[in-house]
């Protein structure tokens, strides 16, 4: 493919990553986004992600875009020795197996730190060393058990967040850490692992929530039923049924939103006044304003808290995503082509990563791979020439 960014701030970095599903591959794509030449390491019968259904089909095109496919049975001592030197060669190794697993093959840590010790190994796990790290975690796990999926639902219906959260994060702390770890080289020389786990990810992530018990010794509610920080925060639904988000956060957006919408004697109310005022007095205040827009259109609230500078949001579901203004203006999108399913080889679309660097995004330098796309060329790259690649093909050690 053409790439058309030029902020690629890894080039000539290699990376050879052992994953699967989502919080390995997510990692390895942050790095290959960035210009990093990564090699995913696939079994012979491939990626198990990519011929997934229903809300796994957008796995693997997703998050192993930028990426070089080997195929190799680590199970043949043949295939564990092939893949060790594959990874000699790399900077960087990440990998999001069972505890453990790589030991088998040679290609833990310790094991492959003494040949190479400038290795910066990523090791993507459900927990952190510990009493539970023996565990199989699962984003829908770790969200359970950590108290996201009690945030997400009303009590006593606990509901998983409405994506791969904590893979993702879990991949993007990886990817963090491996930066850190490369910083730290070029001044020491040396590598190190670098661990990041689906749990504590998660508590991460609801480290308010635990603060907010800790300083004001009241449990956080769950989100559906929570007391709101601001007294203005909430969806509103509206004319026709449909259905806005509105805020207004600050004294003064709450003057301006009373301004804006005509609402000169809620303005006046001095219980109204402040911000803290407004929360204490939502259960009052909320059901007067549902009453006042709920003839209003979606469509001129939003062009009336746009004028105005108020915070606004309509109710978008994913799929709606591909037509939007900004997302278009932007660059947001990008075009690739699909490797596997009864949609290989069509274009498609897919979202970057969020940031620019140097005002250019992050682009689409390869394709998601077919498997063992560049096996040969990998292979031929180590040294072994076309008689040595079939007959290793020839005993399934690689395809």
């Amino acid at each position: 493919m053409t790439q058309t960014n030029k902020a690629q701030p890894l080039a000539g970095l290699r990376v050879v990553e052992f994953t699967h599903m989502v919080m390995g591959p997510t990692c390895g794509m942050v790095l290959a986004d960035m210009g990093a030449e990564v090699i995913k390491v696939e079994p012979i019968a491939g990626d198990r992600t990519r011929h997934l259904l229903g809300a796994g089909a957008g796995f693997f095109p997703m998050f192993n875009r930028n990426k070089k496919s080997i195929a190799i049975d680590l199970r043949q001592a043949e295939g564990a020795a092939l893949a060790r030197q594959l990874v000699g060669t790399a900077d960087v190794m990440a990998e999001n197996f069972k505890p453990g697993t790589m030991t088998q093959y040679g290609l833990d840590y310790p094991s492959l730190a003494e040949v190479n010790p400038r290795l910066i190994y990523i090791s993507h796990k459900g927990f952190l060393p510990g009493p539970y790290q023996h565990r199989t975690a699962l984003d829908e796990v770790v969200q359970m058990m950590g108290g996201l999926a009690y945030m997400t639902g009303r009590s006593g219906d606990p509901l998983r967040a409405g994506t791969s959260v904590n893979d993702i994060m879990g991949g993007m702390f990886g990817a963090i850490g491996a930066l850190g770890a490369l910083i730290q080289r070029g001044i020491t020389g040396r590598g190190q692992e670098v661990q990041s786990a689906l749990f504590e990810n998660n508590v991460f992530l609801v480290g308010q929530h635990m603060l907010q018990y800790a300083i004001t010794g009241q449990p956080a509610a769950p989100m559906p039923e929570r007391i709101s920080a601001w007294g203005i925060y909430d969806v509103f639904t509206v004319k026709d049924g449909e259905q806005i988000f509105l805020a207004a956060v600050s004294d003064g957006q709450w003057v301006t939103f009373c301004d804006a919408l005509g609402f000169a004697d809620l303005k006046a109310q001095a219980r109204y006044a402040t911000n803290n005022q407004r929360v204490q007095q939502r259960a009052e205040l909320m059901p007067v304003l549902r009453e006042r827009l709920a003839s209003r259109s979606a469509a001129d609230l939003a062009a009336t808290f746009e004028k105005v500078g108020l915070p606004f949001a309509p109710i978008r579901k994913p799929e709606e995503l591909y037509d939007d203004e900004h997302l278009l203006a932007t660059g947001t999108l990008a075009d690739i082509t699909l490797p596997d399913g009864e949609r290989a080889g069509q274009t498609t679309q897919t979202t970057l990563l969020p940031f620019t660097l140097g005002g250019e995004r992050m682009g689409v330098r390869l394709n998601p791979p077919t498997k063992g796309q560049h096996t040969d060329d990998l292979l031929a790259s180590l040294g072994y020439d076309a008689v040595q690649i079939e007959a290793l093909r020839a005993k399934s050690v690689v395809a």
